[in-house]
């Protein structure tokens, strides 16, 4: 029997920093041989891109980093991903409380429900910053990189 985890990436439009978070965190999975027991997904807390394919901002710096994207499009948080999934990730504070909200009561699970930059604490920022309104895909895409990375030795560790 082997274990199995999931992981849940969670921002505002599912079109920028959670579907990036996602194509970085599969690739790493995949490097680690780890694609059959780590489920990696991405939703948004609006509906504004509901089945939109990432930001072109995402996709160009993911395309730099030969990280693949392919079939990914917007989606909304759901009150199921609760149950489903064994961490839910959120790219900033707003995005933890609006998914807290569609969660409902007991969603205040801490182990299983936090924000991204409480994987990097050195790092001394508590959200994640928004490209779609800064541009700044490069600065996130390293944010994401880092926090994957640590995140992605948590879950061998729990697996």
């Amino acid at each position: 029997m082997s274990a199995k985890a999931s992981v849940l990436f969670v921002c505002l439009g599912n079109i920028c920093r959670s579907p990036m978070a996602e194509a970085v965190m599969r690739h790493l999975v995949r490097q680690e041989g780890l694609s059959d027991r780590i489920e990696i997904d991405s939703a948004g807390t609006g509906d504004w891109h509901l089945g939109h394919p990432p930001h072109e901002g995402t996709r160009g710096v993911l395309d730099r980093h030969g990280i693949r994207y392919d079939g990914m499009k917007a989606r909304l948080v759901n009150g199921a991903d609760f149950d489903r999934f064994t961490y839910i990730v959120c790219m900033d504070s707003k995005n933890l409380k609006d998914a807290s909200e569609v969660f409902g009561e007991g969603s205040n699970e801490r182990s299983k429900l936090f924000t991204f930059m409480e994987l990097l604490p050195e790092r001394g920022i508590a959200d994640v910053p928004d490209p779609y309104y800064s541009g700044n895909f490069d600065h996130v895409y390293e944010l994401v990189e880092a926090g994957c990375k640590v995140l992605l030795q948590k879950v061998k560790e729990e697996l």
